[in-house]
């Protein structure tokens, strides 16, 4: 008679279930024929990301296969992880991964605090026309390209440069910059932080400016000073977003520029300019080694993969729960 008992008891929980996800499938296609517009909205970036990001994760096989282009994807050999296991066995892995992760961490580090404090600057600004101006030479330098960037490092920091000119006044003789592989972190971060500073700057600006003017009134009143004001009202408006954008940083710390470090590159500056991008594109297009550079383009993603999630993990536990999910 217990067995029917349970049977019975079972089984109206069953169909209980079975109602509410019911019900709750009905509530959602109310809303999404409710809402149809946003989705008709959000639909093209969602074919496109599936496009151009997910369909080509198919590629990745290639990284496990002793790839042929005659053979193709499908036809060729599956060697596992021997691809993997030939770049972190290679001479030259540890050197190649300490540059790619000096130059990303010491640039991420030096970088993320300068657009936050450009905006709390910008952000004490009262007059319009003074405000405007400023944000225009400090967002300029992101509209220069990157060749053009390069260049203009080759060219101040050359022998006969403008910077050398006053060191050879002071010193006696030029400093080889560019050729001097101890210079080439400094001047590519330097550069980038120049570069993208007041760019960046744009969304915490923004940010900034919703925050209520009578806070700052009333902290004013109770004779708050200006650095007391920030600390207390500006920095906390910002923190989630700091949060948010620290993690995204910090997720593709391995995922620096091709483009500046291919092309400042030279013959005395490649034990620290050679890095995972570099060497991916020199194996991969230039050598030929398709395989072989998929399985260092796929070892880079896993480790940005697993920085963002301790990242994400570190700030929330520090954050009281706010994180990027």
């Amino acid at each position: 008679m217990s067995e029917l008992v349970k049977a019975d008891h079972n089984a109206a929980i069953t169909i209980d279930g079975e109602k509410k996800t019911a019900s709750r499938m009905k509530r959602q296609w109310d809303y999404i024929r409710k809402n149809y517009f946003l989705y008709l909205l959000i639909a093209p970036a969602v074919i496109l990301t599936i496009i151009f990001k997910y369909i080509p994760m198919y590629g990745a096989i290639i990284a496990f296969k002793d790839y042929s282009t005659i053979k193709g994807i499908l036809g060729s050999d599956w060697v596992g992880f021997a691809n993997f296991t030939k770049f972190l066995t290679s001479p030259n892995f540890s050197q190649i991964f300490m540059n790619t992760f000096n130059l990303s961490f010491f640039g991420l580090i030096l970088s993320f605090p300068i657009p936050i404090i450009l905006a709390l600057m910008i952000n004490q600004l009262r007059k319009a026309a003074i405000k405007k101006n400023i944000q225009l030479v400090l967002y300029a330098p992101n509209f220069i390209s990157v060749v053009v960037i390069v260049g203009m490092a080759f060219i101040f920091l050359s022998p006969t440069g403008p910077v050398n000119q006053l060191i050879t006044m002071i010193t006696g003789k030029p400093i080889m910059f560019m050729s001097d592989p101890g210079y080439f972190q400094s001047i590519y971060i330097l550069s980038g932080i120049w570069q993208a500073a007041g760019w960046s700057s744009i969304i915490y600006v923004a940010a900034l400016a919703n925050v209520d003017p009578e806070l700052h009134n009333a902290a004013t009143i109770d004779g708050a000073n200006i650095l007391q004001r920030i600390i207390h009202i500006d920095l906390p408006a910002l923190k989630p977003l700091m949060a948010v954008t620290f993690i995204l940083a910090a997720g593709g710390i391995m995922s620096i520029g091709f483009e500046k470090a291919y092309l400042m590159q030279t013959a005395m500056n490649l034990p620290t300019s050679e890095i995972l991008p570099t060497y991916v594109y020199k194996v991969g297009l230039q050598s030929g080694d398709y395989a072989y550079s998929a399985a260092v383009g796929l070892f880079n993603s896993v480790i940005n993969v697993v920085l963002l999630l301790i990242v994400n993990f570190i700030v929330k536990k520090l954050n009281e729960g706010e994180g990027l999910y």
